[in-house]
């Protein structure tokens, strides 16, 4: 008798918490406020592409445009000196889709381990590649001319690592050994790499 009481009784507060439901009321905004500057927060601008990695990204998230918060989307120009690249980074919080606007690169991904496993394409103008969140990727301007591209981000605050910054360019540094270990490097070498400023595209 104990055993089909217990039954009943599972039953009912199973189906009691079916019926239940809770959650947060939605975040998104009915509106995105515009900046008070129109010219800080335009893109047709070409940015100054005379850096070590030959390229300049022009963010437009929550930290330039206060109402984008919480609608979940932000984008980003792309300007390449030839041969610059967008050197190897990571999106923590957002899938990334690009598209050319001028010029050609040469663009890829890695998946996570343990295949690792590397998708490249060359892109022209007007061709799109989608980077998935938070696997390393790269684009790089094959062209002798510059280069433009735009990419949308599913995040307000998508975030990015450059991996070399990162690993080489971290405050306080990240001991040699371990580095010459992971890398499998001289640990001379990546302390000549440690001791070299690292250039912040973004």
């Amino acid at each position: 008798m104990k055993g089909v009481q217990f039954v009943v009784a599972f039953v009912f507060f199973a189906l009691a918490s079916s019926f239940a439901s809770a959650s947060d009321p939605s975040p998104l905004q009915d509106f995105c406020v515009a900046i008070d500057d129109y010219k800080s927060g335009g893109l047709n601008v070409p940015r100054n592409t005379s850096n070590p990695v030959g390229s300049t990204v022009t963010p437009v998230n929550v930290a330039q445009i206060a109402g984008l918060n919480t609608l979940g989307v932000s984008l980003v120009r792309i300007d390449y000196a030839p041969y610059g690249q967008n050197p190897p980074h990571t999106h923590p919080r957002a899938s990334e889709i690009l598209v050319v606007q001028e010029g050609t690169l040469y663009v890829g991904f890695v998946t996570s381990n343990p295949e690792n496993k590397l998708f490249t394409k060359v892109l022209n103008k007007g061709d799109v590649f989608v980077f998935p969140v938070g696997l390393i990727h790269f684009q790089f301007n094959i062209g002798k001319t510059n280069a433009v591209a735009f990419a949308a981000l599913s995040s307000q605050n998508p975030g990015v690592i450059t991996i070399a910054n990162a690993v080489f360019g971290s405050d306080p540094a990240i001991n040699p050994d371990v580095l010459a270990r992971a890398f499998q490097l001289d640990q001379k070498v990546v302390e000549s790499l440690q001791a070299k400023f690292w250039w912040d595209n973004n």
